[in-house]
């Protein structure tokens, strides 16, 4: 079967659940991913074909992607802020909010990564995405990650491997840590005091649960996700105690946030002594990150 005759197939099957344009990206994502064709190859040589384990591989993702299983599960990576990350289901999909942080991170300390080494712990890293990213592109970084899950801390060393950089990982829940110092390591040094600390901790509501789609309701850990309805700030206002605490002079505070607890966010960190406390809205609009200055 010719392959541009499969991709209308394809295309036909998957819009009613995901629009057409969204179910053409998972097509050339697939495509590029098990043949290396891209849009361009296959828009050239019209001719190209499927072979019959071709089009049983194409089937069964059909299948998957109809019970909308993500399809950075199926393919088992995703890519974010120029690095190709492992994914699975103990770490979330990384998303394009996400980069945005990280680029503002970047940004922020362009003047300084060349006169200083700066010490950043990620809190909550999932998959290592922050992390590994901050690693890659700020020079001299002494990178640090904690997670409460095992299982997500082994896919994310994996990806520090993968992405030839260095972070030291950390197994511990930061709602029952006192002082960071006190974290559990075996093989390196903690530092004392950090000069970032960021995390993109749990904040969606369960109240919130009707607006997420089922891919990500159904597939992506809860852990990682939801917060009571009732205690939704919970993740900051632990980490911003433990930032007064483990924040050197000057040291900068950053998170992803709920769209909706914007206002909640500069509220909690004024009235926690933090200083020309920022908030900053995604690309879609919606409030997204802080930053938050010891």
């Amino acid at each position: 079967m010719r392959i541009k005759e499969y991709r209308a197939q394809f295309i036909q099957e998957l819009s009613p659940i995901y629009g057409v344009e969204e179910a053409e990206s998972f097509f050339y994502l697939i495509l590029e991913n098990q043949k290396q064709l891209k849009r361009i190859d296959l828009a050239l040589n019209s001719d190209l074909v499927f072979s019959d384990s071709d089009l049983d591989y194409w089937n069964s993702v059909l299948n998957e992607l109809k019970k909308e299983i993500p399809v950075q599960y199926l393919l088992g990576k995703a890519h974010f802020y120029g690095l190709e990350f492992e994914v699975n289901e103990n770490v979330l999909i990384p998303r394009p909010e996400t980069e945005e942080l990280v680029d503002w991170i970047i940004e922020t300390k362009k003047s300084e990564v060349r006169s200083k080494n700066l010490r950043i712990l990620d809190i909550g890293t999932g998959s290592g995405c922050i992390a590994i990213s901050l690693a890659k592109n700020i020079p001299n970084a002494q990178v640090f990650a904690i997670d409460v899950s095992e299982k997500a801390l082994a896919t994310a060393q994996k990806n520090a491997e993968m992405n030839q950089t260095e972070v030291h990982f950390i197994k511990t829940d930061i709602l029952k840590t006192d002082d960071l110092e006190n974290l559990p390591t075996s093989n390196f040094q903690l530092p004392t005091q950090f000069d970032i600390i960021v995390s993109n901790p749990p904040y969606v509501r369960n109240l919130e649960k009707e607006e997420i789609k089922k891919n990500v309701l159904d597939y992506e850990p809860h852990l990682a996700l939801f917060v009571a309805d009732d205690n939704a700030l919970i993740f900051y206002r632990k980490i911003a105690e433990l930032a007064q605490k483990n924040l050197a002079p000057n040291g900068q505070l950053f998170f992803e946030i709920n769209q909706y607890l914007g206002k909640e966010m500069i509220v909690l960190l004024e009235n926690m002594n933090f200083k020309n406390v920022e908030l900053r809205k995604d690309i879609y609009g919606n409030d997204r990150m802080t930053l938050g200055r010891i």
